[in-house]
């Protein structure tokens, strides 16, 4: 049977709080109407100035679910900076992998084109903490075929 393991090796637990402390710092300023106006206006600057584009105009629903997502994000990094634990990084890997796909479907019509940072560090922080868990149940399975045939093979002998 697969362990619901991945890794508890302290590089691994270190991508799962390095993974936190970016989501914490991107997306703090989500998290109130008030910083998210900031953000907001500084993300449309910065936009204009490379040429990718700005965002939408301000409105209440936007800000509501800017503060919404921002909020859940910042939770769940405090808990993945104050306790990281090998599933945090699976369950951010998957929630990653969720982000960086409405990411690039919002790229296919016509969001600014400065969410192209944010979907290459989603996309990266995914591989970095998906792969581990790919790996080590590549490696379960093998390994329970194995002890499978071994165990057949000496319940047979037994007898």
């Amino acid at each position: 049977m697969t362990s619901l393991f991945a890794s508890t090796r302290p590089s691994y637990l270190r991508v799962v709080r390095a993974s936190a402390w970016y989501d914490l710092v991107v997306t703090a300023g989500f998290a109130t109407p008030w910083t998210y106006a900031l953000v907001h206006d500084a993300l449309s600057s910065l936009g204009r100035a490379w040429g990718l584009g700005v965002m939408p105009e301000l409105d209440p629903m936007q800000t509501l679910y800017a503060n919404l997502m921002g909020s859940v994000v910042v939770v769940w990094a405090v808990l993945r900076i104050a306790r990281p634990l090998s599933v945090h990084g699976l369950l951010d890997g998957i929630a990653r992998t969720l982000f960086a796909m409405w990411q690039a479907y919002a790229l296919a019509h016509g969001a600014t084109r400065l969410l192209w940072l944010f979907l290459g560090v989603e996309a990266a922080f995914a591989l970095a903490q998906l792969v581990p868990w790919w790996r080590h149940r590549h490696t379960d399975l093998v390994n329970d075929r194995v002890a499978q045939a071994v165990g057949k093979r000496l319940d047979a002998a037994s007898q």
